[in-house]
């Protein structure tokens, strides 16, 4: 069905994607001005992540960073806006080593499957990250809603230029829905506590992403590489 997956990764694709070559996914953030502001970004993901949105307060950020409030203070106006910031850093960061791990890959499978392996890595790594930026946004509000909706939807893009090179498009929604899908499991798990096993999940993301494009042959194939 469809040409191969294998087919080269058009060099346009590349400045678009999250997978791609280009940085125009993750907004630079010229915030982080010191290594100071950076420590209490650092803290309030973490934070955040392990105690929960409402659960975190200012004081909580101060005990894990070891910082007096007059230097939170100095930096953010309130917990919210600090978090809105740190979600932005966690997100930029966690982009940057998706980004570095797919460069190298010619395909669109090929970049697909390096940059999930390498954010399922991330999560195993750092889990209270991962429900800092993926659970608990419910939680802060609409403006946190929007960011993660716009990160979404450059996964979205990303994944859509396979349409360029199927034979078969699949419906409109199938990128949104793919990265639905994935979020959703994510998000299920890390919400129930889970630290670890993320990376596991690479090779039946990999079949539900491939699938729409280029068939269940080929999405099968990809599965199973991505298990060797």
């Amino acid at each position: 069905m469809g040409k191969q997956a294998a087919t080269e990764f058009p060099a346009a694709a590349d400045q678009g994607g999250v997978a791609g070559q280009g940085s125009r996914l993750a907004p630079g953030l010229e915030l982080v001005t010191s290594p100071k502001r950076e420590r209490i970004l650092e803290g309030m993901l973490e934070a955040v992540g392990s105690s929960g949105y409402d659960g975190t307060s200012v004081r909580t950020v101060l005990d894990l960073t070891g910082l007096y409030r007059q230097a939170f203070y100095d930096n953010f106006p309130d917990k919210d806006a600090c978090y809105l910031e740190a979600f932005d850093f966690g997100v930029e960061r966690l982009e940057a080593t998706v980004v570095e791990a797919a460069a190298a890959e010619p395909t669109w499978q090929g970049k697909l499957r390096a940059g999930l392996a390498a954010l399922l890595d991330a999560l195993d790594s750092e889990p209270d990250v991962g429900r800092a930026l993926i659970v608990e946004v419910h939680a802060a509000g609409q403006e946190a809603l929007e960011k993660r909706a716009a990160v979404m939807k450059r996964i979205a893009e990303f994944i859509d230029s396979a349409r360029e090179l199927a034979g078969d498009s699949p419906p409109a929604i199938a990128p949104e829905g793919i990265v639905a899908g994935i979020h959703a499991i994510v998000h299920a798990r890390l919400a129930t506590g889970a630290s670890d096993g993320f990376r596991e999940l690479l090779p039946e993301f990999m079949y539900f992403a491939v699938l729409p494009y280029f068939g269940s042959e080929r999405a099968e194939a990809e599965m199973q590489s991505a298990r060797a």
